[in-house]
């Protein structure tokens, strides 16, 4: 065990020596660290949990462990293992605990190491496994970080440019990058060989659903299973139902498949947004809209992108609300209206409708400009809500329409 931790340490130290982008985060790191209550990073597997969590620590005495080493699973002993951390690391000051979820029981080990005023920074890969284990043990004493795939603006601080001050020399070089993010995505370890992109997010949407869903679930319909994630991510920014998707698939149970939409969501990898309505009972039956965690897995599956250039942005919109700590259960949803005319997104604050966001990569056609624009409207007017804005590729304006401002942003700016 002591020969596992100090390996371990060599490949902390090896990580921490190397350059970094600095991640966008809505917390101030340095009063998360004052702070006593368990740090907890979250997201999809190769999305900088690990890395956020090192760079907050950089310039403290941390004590590391990563379970996701066999060997250090295999020759667990708590008792062993907080001796050799006081022997590896003496006098640190916080403890990180990287994919904790990978250990059975961890959640009760975590608890008393908190009691004993430790310090613990976690990371993991698995929302419905820590959030429901950490809100049964240790309801109220942490605080969640989600980490999701690099944004837009933080692409551009990885080539060098500073999203909110383009200088003229960069604008060529900037728009590249843009229409690449929106193409290939955000997943970090894609930017130093962007050819490989494709590849390496087959690999990894392929290892999601096989260990994070399949193995942990110990599902035996495999193959049912990966026709679904084929198919939520073939029809991304598409409404659905469990029914229709079963009837679709061939697969006999509808509970089956609202199961396995489940577990795709619990890696991070799909979300499934509601259709906002005042009455519960009837936003819980009505069609979920699917996103997908980055557009790169899009672009992996080879599908053709210039046929999905408008649902592509709008999934980049979601993404980035999402990084904004807006949430699909409480402040996110779309809305139809009574004509059955759509709104993206309705953005909630407590009981009050405080924006809605429509999202057309061109509206340089008269007409489909005015399509966005009384759909728009019309939600507006249903819902009481005098904040409207559109978000595009390229095109910024304001216009008046029907007594409603509304607002135009390409999406880079946006940002």
């Amino acid at each position: 065990m002591l020969t596992t931790i100090q390996q371990q340490r060599q490949e902390c130290e090896r990580l921490l020596s190397m350059p970094y982008v600095s991640r966008q985060s809505r917390y101030d790191v340095s009063l998360l660290l004052q702070n006593h209550q368990i740090k907890l990073i979250t997201g999809p597997r190769r999305s900088g949990k690990s890395i956020f969590a090192l760079m907050m620590l950089r310039d403290c005495r941390l004590a590391y462990l990563n379970f996701d080493d066999a060997k250090l699973l295999s020759l667990w002993n708590e008792d062993v293992v907080m001796s050799a951390l006081d022997s590896v690391y003496p006098s640190y000051q916080f403890l990180l605990l990287d994919e904790v979820q990978n250990l059975e029981g961890w959640d009760l080990w975590i608890a008393k190491l908190y009691r004993r005023g430790i310090n613990i920074i976690i990371t993991g890969s698995n929302a419905k496994m820590l959030s429901s284990e950490m809100a049964t043990v240790l309801t109220g004493r942490y605080v969640e970080i989600e980490m999701l795939p690099f944004g837009l603006s933080e692409t551009f601080r990885y080539y060098g440019i500073d999203a909110a001050a383009v200088r003229p020399e960069q604008k060529a070089n900037a728009r590249i990058i843009y229409e690449e993010y929106l193409r290939l995505g955000g997943y970090p370890e894609t930017f130093q060989a962007r050819q490989m992109t494709s590849s390496y997010l087959q690999t990894l949407f392929t290892a999601i659903v096989t260990k994070d869903v399949a193995q942990r679930h110990k599902i035996r319909k495999v193959t049912e299973l990966f026709n679904l994630a084929n198919y939520l991510l073939s029809n991304f920014c598409n409404p659905f139902t469990t029914l229709s998707l079963s009837e679709y698939l061939g697969m006999k149970s509808e509970n089956t498949v609202k199961k396995f939409c489940g577990y795709l969501h619990e890696p991070y990898l799909f979300y499934y947004l509601p259709r906002y309505d005042n009455k519960l009972k009837i936003m819980m039956k009505a069609p979920r809209k699917v996103y997908v965690v980055d557009n790169g897995f899009v672009f992996g599956a080879g599908f053709n992108l210039s046929e999905n250039l408008g649902r592509l942005l709008e999934n980049a919109v979601f993404v980035e609300l999402r990084r904004r700590g807006y949430d699909e259960e409480k402040s996110l949803f779309y809305y139809r209206s009574r004509n059955d005319k759509e709104v993206d997104f309705v953005i909630r604050r407590g009981p009050y409708i405080q924006q809605l966001i429509q999202v057309s990569y061109d509206i340089s056609n008269a007409r489909t400009l005015k399509r966005e624009i009384s759909a728009l409207v019309e939600c507006a007017t249903e819902l009481n809500c005098d904040n409207l804005q559109i978000i595009t590729f390229d095109t910024e304006d304001a216009i008046q329409y029907k007594d409603h401002t509304i607002h135009i942003l390409p999406f880079n700016k946006w940002i």
